[in-house]
């Protein structure tokens, strides 16, 4: 597996923490008024059936109050959300420059623009978008898991660590950030560090899916097939659970061959390409 290609491993592992919403206590949309004229149960509809997959009804509702209500910051981040999920980045960006210009001040906006930059690869302009959000909010965790996916995915693991642990500091309790910071510690030639890190997290009750699959992944790059195995069995098909752990044992072999000085250096070699995205990292999203 080429530089490249683990790099696109870890977009693939650690972007659904950033697609899937929110930190615990952190509010990116403004909160609704309580004007007779404002269609709350409509959002509240259209944000439950988004939470629920259901794109199509949550996308009718947003555009039904966007159309009444021009002015509706709820609607037109929940339209970029939309689109923001169901893959059309460029749709999704348009909508959330035009919140950010309806509403500057926002958390919600200047959050959606960073993870469109970050999903098409714009990395220079996601770490500046996170960067600037950081010294707005300092800490902010989905900001900082921003960040750190950027550095992570630019090579730079030790930089990427520094800036989850920092945010895990005033946040202790923020699951998305532990998590990536086991990722980065795997992807930095830390593996068993990584594993004691995922460990605390994966055991939860509340644990997302993606701790599960990063401790496999970290596992994996151990030796340890059987736990690995273990673990995705409980999420994945047979033939998923084969890809992933070939996967895990290619990117074992490229770690094995790289000094531990060298692992947090930039890899080389061509940007991101979609097809570099190994086949189990796709099934596991």
């Amino acid at each position: 597996m080429t530089g490249p290609a683990l790099r696109a491993f870890a977009f693939a592992a650690v972007l659904p923490l950033l697609a899937g919403g929110c930190a615990p206590g952190i509010q990116t949309r403004p909160a609704l008024s309580h004007k007779s004229d404002d269609p709350q149960a409509e959002l509240r509809i259209a944000d439950s059936a988004l939470a629920g997959g259901n794109v199509d009804l949550a996308s009718t509702l947003y555009a039904k109050v966007l159309a009444r209500h021009p002015d509706s910051l709820a609607a037109q981040l929940g339209l970029a959300d939309v689109n923001y999920r169901a893959g059309d980045l460029e749709r999704a960006r348009i909508l959330y420059e035009q919140a950010r210009q309806l509403a500057p001040a926002e958390l919600g906006p200047q959050v959606g623009l960073a993870r469109v930059a970050l999903r098409q690869r714009r990395l220079d302009e996601a770490a500046r978008r996170y960067r600037d959000l950081l010294a707005a909010q300092p800490n902010l965790p989905l900001a900082a898991q921003g960040l750190g996916t950027v550095l992570d995915l630019q090579g730079r693991h030790e930089d990427a660590q520094a800036v989850y642990r920092e945010a895990l500091r005033a946040h202790p309790d923020a699951q998305g950030l532990r998590v990536d910071l086991g990722l980065s510690l795997v992807l930095g030639n830390r593996p068993r560090e990584g594993v004691n890190v995922l460990l605390d997290v994966a055991g939860l009750p509340d644990a997302p899916w993606q701790a599960r699959q990063n401790l496999a992944f970290a596992y994996g790059v151990l030796g340890n097939t059987d736990s690995a195995k273990k673990l995705l069995s409980a999420d994945l098909p047979a033939s998923a659970v084969a890809d992933n752990l070939r996967v895990y044992q290619a990117v074992r072999t490229q770690l094995a061959a790289r000094p531990l000085a060298d692992a947090s250096r930039p890899s080389k070699g061509a940007a991101l390409e979609p097809r570099a995205v190994p086949p189990a990292a796709g099934a596991a999203k």
